[in-house]
């Protein structure tokens, strides 16, 4: 757990939790508390956590006069680290009208501050220590820019006037080519963090793994393509579903990916975080749970990739591509400078599926104490996405990041690419 910057930590602590009070810019004052579901966190209840997780990580650690802001913080603002203690529960922070969300910009302020502070003064047998809890805090804090937009747009959506968060331009785009695959040979490969820089204890070891020659997809699915799977039927088919997919179908109704509506002519339109906009064919398909992209392949004669080939094909792609840094908030199609790229999009617009479960790597071991809880108690019932979408912070986007949600989850900017076998 290495910092490994060219700006200072300091320098790169003000950038990134400028970051977030610059996401809640466009938010009037009602819009802090809405808790629409269980899934999705208050922006108020964001700002709050990530500032917790600087406290109680770092200043109750390591600064020895420090003052807490107000105690009853450390209940209402803990996620879910049983070893530090109880926590306001997760379906249940949308009451907490109090504190207001002024009190909370002061709480971010102080810890700020402190945390400025500790920098300054912190020994040299304790500085390392202290600077690569804050950049894993800073990368923690990363996720909750991403999930602020996230739940933003959910909260926005369940209301009938469908607010817009923010006016976006949209970047000038060229007509999508058709997806072809990139034959991979497959053989002993290594995936894995190599230890270099920072990364979360879930990506490590790096370690061998054994790859059958395989196929995959240029480019994402697209909006167009998954329209063709819903047109055929697609929804209506148990033969294309797993089990447990095909029953969330039922209950919920879907017939369609999140966000997806349709005008009073029946054409197709999409809520996004700039308001409802005429449905792109040629974007890539997004807020799709891993049981839709699962059938969309078996509708297709092909597969999800696993996430080991994901990471192997993704090792000569460079990261870039449509990220939070963009601004756009939203999955675009392929511009004109992309087209030639050999695989486009691995990185920015969408998450994407793989086929494997979240599980540990061979000799994987999770943090000591209470960060240890940050990954590896989530091992269970959740499906590996790889990518970075266009919501994640590009300094936050890795080829070894593995993210994970539980299969039917659809509020995250999800999509997929299919994958085959060369025989």
């Amino acid at each position: 757990m290495k910092a490994v910057e060219n700006t200072s930590i300091a320098e790169r602590f003000a950038e990134i939790r400028g970051v977030t009070m610059k996401l809640i810019e466009p938010l009037e004052m009602e819009d802090f508390i809405i808790q629409s579901h269980e899934d999705v966190s208050p922006a108020k209840w964001h700002i709050a956590h990530t500032t917790w997780f600087f406290e109680r990580m770092i200043l109750k650690e390591f600064k020895s006069d420090y003052q807490e802001f107000n105690s009853t913080f450390d209940f209402l603002f803990n996620s879910y680290y049983n070893t530090i203690g109880p926590y306001q529960p997760r379906h249940q922070r949308g009451v907490l009208s109090r504190p207001t969300v002024n009190q909370v910009i002061e709480y971010r302020n102080y810890v700020d501050q402190q945390v400025s502070n500790l920098l300054a003064e912190s020994a040299s047998e304790t500085k390392e220590e202290i600077e690569a809890l804050i950049y894993m805090g800073l990368q923690h804090e990363q996720q909750h820019q991403e999930l602020i937009l996230m739940d933003i747009k959910y909260n926005f959506f369940v209301n009938p006037l469908f607010p817009t968060y923010t006016e976006t331009e949209k970047r000038p785009v060229s007509k999508q080519q058709e997806s072809q695959f990139v034959e991979f040979e497959g053989g002993l490969v290594e995936i894995g963090h190599d230890g270099n820089g920072f990364a979360f204890d879930n990506e490590s070891p790096r370690h061998k793994v054994w790859l059958e020659p395989f196929k995959l997809a240029t480019k994402p699915v697209t909006n167009g393509e998954f329209l063709e799977f819903i047109n055929s039927g697609g929804y209506e088919k148990p033969e294309y579903w797993l089990s447990d997919g095909w029953s969330i179908v039922k209950e919920h109704n879907w017939k369609a990916p999140l966000y997806w509506l349709k005008d009073k002519q029946q054409h197709w339109q999409i809520f996004t975080l700039a308001g409802i906009q005429d449905l792109e064919l040629d974007e890539p398909v997004s807020h799709i749970s891993f049981y839709e992209a699962d059938a969309f392949s078996r509708w297709k004669g092909k597969r999800l990739p696993t996430e080991a080939e994901w990471e192997y094909a993704s090792q000569s792609v460079a990261i870039h591509g449509n990220t939070l840094d963009e601004g756009v908030y939203h999955p675009v199609a392929s511009s004109s400078d992309s087209q030639s790229e050999l695989l486009s999009k691995m990185f920015g617009d969408v998450w994407e599926w793989t086929a494997s479960a979240y599980s540990p790597y061979p000799g994987s071991k999770p943090l000591e104490g209470a960060l240890g809880e940050y990954n590896a108690k989530f091992m269970c019932n959740q499906m590996i996405l790889r990518g970075g979408s266009c919501a994640t912070p590009l300094k936050h986007i890795r080829e070894t990041y593995r993210n994970f949600f539980p299969p039917e989850k659809r509020w995250q900017f999800s999509g997929f690419r299919l994958a085959q076998d060369q025989n």
